[in-house]
């Protein structure tokens, strides 16, 4: 596969991403042949020696329905093809890596990456948080009950709820009649739940969210500054946006982009700063992508350093989960509220390629480190602003820019999602993850923009916009009892989409008439999940072991070449999602 948008054909869900967002750095570039054609090798399982037939062996194999499954007390697929989006994104994000590479004398051409290793990527601060040492706190929910943060009104409505303030949070419930230490006790879970997967709420809060109007929890979340959003079972609302808009620094050529004279060898971004004032998930994976593309990230953080780096469990002295995504940076700290600290940032922005930030629209401007600010301070900087929901809600205020909620707004909690089921987001941190991907990719497009026109530009992207990258159907899909994972004798078991759609390819193996899906499911009860795979391969099924086991992952010789172990004070990771050449 070539990298011109013009010679390139989609035909799976990983094309169709890698093709409309390279038609989009195409049009920044204002160049829609990207005339140095790049070799794209981009499959399913890349170093992952397992065969990957499909979406939902990549996610069953790879950790995301275990993640994702985890509220619901066993592993579950996302009903979208999730790796394969963030395949997409890897794929272009390679081929704008060697186009810049080129540009400054590094000869590639060739770019290879894969859906397990873009699954494996997603499920990176889980598997570091898995395999942290003493960690202990691999979770599951137990038994029927849901361990969601989702919440229904009294007509039914499900809704989900954002706060980062915990006395908004006790105000909210006072006003619906909880006591504040009933309260207190959901607190903790309900900040958890973005690095858990999970939120044990007591369900005193979900009664009294269920004997509650929808516009009583409105003016309730209103009056206290709890974000709300009602959630529809729209799988594909109008009205997304674009991956990221891109805006030129105005005037005259005046600044420089990356230098030329990579040495053989080097990676792509090898000789590029990138300076990151950044926090949660989003923005940090964005620099660590670039990071892994060899440019040098300096964090800014405030002083005593970014409280994620407490947040259990720890690998060493620092959160495993903190580990994951900014390993390998450096580190400077400023408070950015003060003038010295905005000094410093600009001080620091004067020897750098490209500043990122995940604020909340308007506080750039409002601290003067905002495009046009940092441009008077460097020519030709690449500045990079990834929020939750961009100017959707404008002129009104956004609701609190977080993956559940950009999930909702999106549709995507519908459409990850069986038809039969009620909407609700993933508590594993989707859009977050695409997020910090597509912000890299904008990173990327700007730096390719500097080196060709010495004017930097400002590129906006949004989780929501990176929530729109999915695709989805207009309506949701529908599940038979084969779709889901199976309950083996001692496992779970993951059939490809096709038998379990023409579930005849199945009788010979299960021994069960090919109309009773459900009986089917039950059988497989009978025998270990090695068995079944035997049985089934003989019978031309390629079924697929489900991963409930993170800190095993590492030693999966399957795995070998795509994940690095734990070590001292370090948790496992997966490797460099990309090989260049």
């Amino acid at each position: 596969m070539t990298a011109s948008p013009t010679a390139l054909h989609p035909r799976t869900t990983r094309d169709e991403v890698t093709a409309r967002l390279l038609r989009h750095t195409a049009h920044a570039l204002r160049d829609d042949a990207l005339t140095a054609a790049v070799d794209l090798a981009a499959d399913r399982a890349g170093p992952v020696a397992a065969p990957l037939p499909d979406e939902r062996a990549v996610q069953a194999a790879c950790g995301i329905a275990h993640v994702h499954g985890r509220a619901a007390g066993r592993p579950l697929p996302l009903a979208v093809d999730y790796a394969a989006t963030a395949a997409g994104l890897l794929a272009a994000q390679g081929v704008s890596a060697v186009l810049l590479a080129r540009h400054r004398g590094l000869g590639l051409r060739h770019v290879r990456t894969s859906e397990a290793q873009a699954a494996l990527l997603a499920t990176g601060q889980y598997l570091a948080a898995a395999t942290a040492a003493g960690d202990g706190e691999e979770e599951t929910a137990a038994g029927p009950v849901p361990r969601t943060a989702g919440l229904a009104a009294a007509d039914g409505t499900p809704v989900e709820i954002e706060t980062l303030d915990p006395d908004a949070w006790r105000e909210f419930w006072r006003r619906l009649g909880v006591a504040p230490s009933l309260a207190g006790r959901g607190w903790g879970p309900f900040q958890r739940r973005f690095a858990t997967a999970v939120c044990d709420l007591p369900d005193a809060l979900r009664q009294a969210a269920r004997e509650t109007t929808l516009a009583a929890l409105r003016d309730a979340a209103a009056a206290t500054g709890v974000s709300l959003l009602p959630l529809t079972g729209d799988p594909a609302p109008a009205g997304l946006p674009s991956p990221w808009d891109l805006t030129r620094e105005p005037g005259p050529a005046t600044g420089h982009g990356p230098g030329p004279g990579l040495p053989h060898g080097a990676l792509p971004l090898a000789g590029v700063r990138v300076v990151e004032a950044t926090r949660r998930v989003q923005g940090p994976l964005a620099g660590h992508v670039l990071r892994l593309l060899g440019a040098e990230v300096i964090r800014v953080e405030p002083p005593g350093g970014d409280p994620m780096r407490g947040l259990p469990p720890l690998a060493g002295d620092c959160s495993a989960r903190f580990l994951a995504l900014n390993a390998g940076k450096s580190v400077t700290e400023a408070d950015i509220t003060t003038p010295a600290g905005r000094c410093a940032v600009h001080e620091l922005v004067a020897g750098a390629d490209a500043f990122v930030h995940n604020w909340a629209p308007g506080r750039a401007e409002r601290l003067g480190l905002d495009a046009p600010a940092l441009w008077r301070t460097r020519p030709g900087l690449v500045h990079a602003a990834a929020s939750g929901f961009g100017d959707a809600f404008a002129p009104a205020g956004p609701p609190l820019g977080t993956d559940y909620l950009a999930q909702v707004h999106s549709g995507l909690a519908a459409a990850l999602r069986p038809a039969g089921e009620p909407p609700a987001p993933s508590l594993m941190t989707l859009t977050d993850v695409l997020g910090g991907l597509l912000c890299a990719q904008g990173v990327l497009t700007g730096l390719l923009v500097s080196t060709r026109t010495g004017r930097g530009a400002r590129v906006d992207s949004s989780l929501l916009s990176a929530a729109s990258l999915v695709p989805r159907p207009a309506s949701r899909t529908r599940w038979t009892p084969l779709d889901v994972p199976l309950r083996t004798a001692d496992g779970w078991l993951q059939l490809p989409a096709e038998a379990a759609a023409s579930p005849e390819h199945l009788t010979r193996a299960a021994q069960l008439p090919a109309d009773s899906p459900a009986m089917t499911a039950e059988r497989f009860t009978e025998r270990p999940t090695r068995a079944w795979v035997s049985l089934l391969g003989e019978a031309g099924v390629t079924a697929t072991p489900v991963r409930t086991d993170l800190a095993a992952l590492p030693g999966d010789p399957a795995f070998r070449h795509a994940v690095d172990p734990a070590g001292p004070g370090t948790p496992a990771r997966p490797r460099r999602p990309w090989e260049f050449a």
